[in-house]
């Protein structure tokens, strides 16, 4: 048996309809939400700002008790004794003053000063290095450095490496006036240094230095300057 059923109650033919009327109100009240502002209410004041009173703590000051040294102790008491003696004591030892004064007539005799050979080995040997009178090359200073200028021979070796410098040379000049005991006090190169020794070692016989008036031995130092050309 088949179900008969009015075309005007039948619902399938306004289907889509009523699904595209569901469609534009849902999306018309979407649109509506997002586009919906409110304005903020205007605020009269901002309140009221309450103060609280702080009480300050004050922190008392508190000093380190310093500790004191105990005091010195007293000074011990001296007793004085005081010995009672008549008037009638004769003293036996009497100190006699002797008139010390010299005149014209006083003899005054005075030892002679006797060096011993231990003396005199020791002056002879002994080296100076400040006297009264320095010793002084024949000519002075100028003549000096003219005389090292003219005997100096520039190693070849040194000249190969281009060293050069100034070397120091020390040496004593004797009561005689000669040159000894030459030695290097600040070198340079051992080529320079030997060249330098050589030049001082033949340096002629000096005016010897004078302590006192005497000759005595002197220590003395030359700068040799080596510079290439």
């Amino acid at each position: 048996m088949e179900l008969k059923k009015s075309p005007k109650v039948d619902l399938e033919g306004k289907r889509n309809t009523f699904l595209l009327v569901g469609l534009v109100l849902a999306l018309g009240i979407t649109l509506l939400a997002f586009e919906w502002t409110t304005k903020p209410k205007k605020v009269e004041g901002l309140g009221q700002i309450q103060t609280q009173e702080v009480e300050e703590e004050i922190i008392p000051i508190t000093r380190e008790q310093q500790v004191q040294p105990p005091p010195p102790p007293p000074p011990p008491k001296v007793v004085e004794v005081l010995n009672i003696v008549d008037d009638d004591v004769e003293i036996e030892d009497e100190l006699e003053i002797e008139d010390s004064e010299a005149d014209e007539t006083t003899v005054i005799d005075v030892a002679p000063v006797i060096e011993t050979a231990e003396e005199e080995e020791a002056s002879d040997t002994e080296v100076f290095f400040i006297v009264e009178d320095m010793p002084e090359f024949p000519g002075g200073d100028l003549a000096l450095r003219k005389y090292l200028a003219s005997q100096i021979k520039y190693p070849v070796i040194a000249q190969e490496n281009g060293i050069q410098g100034k070397v120091y040379v020390t040496f004593v000049v004797g009561k005689d006036g000669k040159v000894s005991n030459a030695r290097i006090a600040r070198g340079v190169d051992p080529s320079l240094d030997k060249e330098a020794l050589r030049v001082v070692n033949s340096l002629p016989t000096w005016k010897p230095g004078k302590q006192r008036g005497k000759p005595v031995n002197v220590s003395y130092t030359v700068p040799i300057n080596f510079v290439l050309q």
